[in-house]
């Protein structure tokens, strides 16, 4: 890859892991517009690596009493907001473990192409303005159970399907649960870091079983650069989306389907 392609593509994948707007979508779009080559397994590795460090640093001090407060209090009956949260991102975790493992050769054959990208970026988009519109707004993140980990961890598994996006279903997941949107917001981050560490670690394995050669050069700058603009992501949408809300995405999402539509019929 040249270096303006390391630039834009890194940049995507720290920007879109987070945003409600589907980073497979995006992903496709230098390919079809530009005639790109596929980034390849090490550069998927090291963007993933550099999204992983943001959040994680962003979230190091709610990480940090999660911890503690599971290792103190997370098998006792006496739970505390932060042991609960911890019990929350594990539960909402283990769904789409076990259906992406049993599924991830039928999606990989079934689900990746042009056309499918499109629509689910179309669907979920209005099914995340839906979801806005008629929010509640009422419940913030100290009031999250088991149940409503649950509920996520199942909306979640739909982001297998390519186009879906992540974020975008786990939020869309929370605000019908009636949660604010910072705290649906919030437990999409805290949720993706187990999701990408499991992601990061198959690309891993797949590297290190293949003959490719890895371009350190190129992946020290993946890391750099998903690593600045997830971050930067992170916090802007988290001091913005109170007052926003998710209609600029939904706009944005339904635009981007309709260009993706335009060049599968075009083609």
């Amino acid at each position: 890859m040249t270096l303006f392609e390391i630039l834009i593509l890194a940049i995507i994948q720290g920007i879109t892991e987070f945003l409600p707007i589907s980073s497979s979508a995006h992903l496709i779009l230098p390919s079809a517009l530009l005639g790109w080559d596929n980034q390849g397994l090490a550069f998927d590795v090291a963007v993933h690596l550099g999204s992983l460090l943001a959040v994680v640093i962003y979230f190091r001090e709610d990480i940090g009493r999660m911890l503690v407060a599971w290792l103190s209090k997370g098998f006792s009956q006496q739970q505390t907001n932060d042991s609960r949260l911890a019990w929350s991102v594990i539960v909402a975790t283990i769904p789409v473990i076990i259906v992406g493992y049993l599924l991830k050769d039928t999606i990989e054959v079934y689900a990746r192409s042009a056309l499918v990208i499109a629509i689910t970026t179309i669907g979920f988009g209005l099914l995340l303005w839906y979801a806005d519109s008629k929010a509640k707004l009422v419940n913030s993140l100290d009031k999250i159970t088991w149940k409503s980990a649950l509920v996520i961890g199942l909306a979640q598994i739909a982001a297998l399907i390519p186009g879906t996006s992540r974020s975008g279903i786990t939020m869309t997941a929370g605000l019908m649960l009636g949660f604010d949107r910072e705290s649906a917001a919030r437990f999409s981050f805290l949720l993706s870091i187990p999701t990408i560490l499991g992601a990061g670690v198959f690309a891993t394995a797949d590297l290190v079983s293949s003959d490719v050669a890895v371009d350190w050069i190129s992946m020290g700058l993946g890391v750099g650069l998903s690593f600045v603009s997830a971050y930067a992501c992170i916090y802007l949408f988290l001091a913005w989306i109170s007052r926003l809300g998710m209609l600029p995405f939904v706009i944005y999402r339904l635009l981007l389907g309709a260009v993706l539509l335009a060049f599968v019929f075009a083609g």
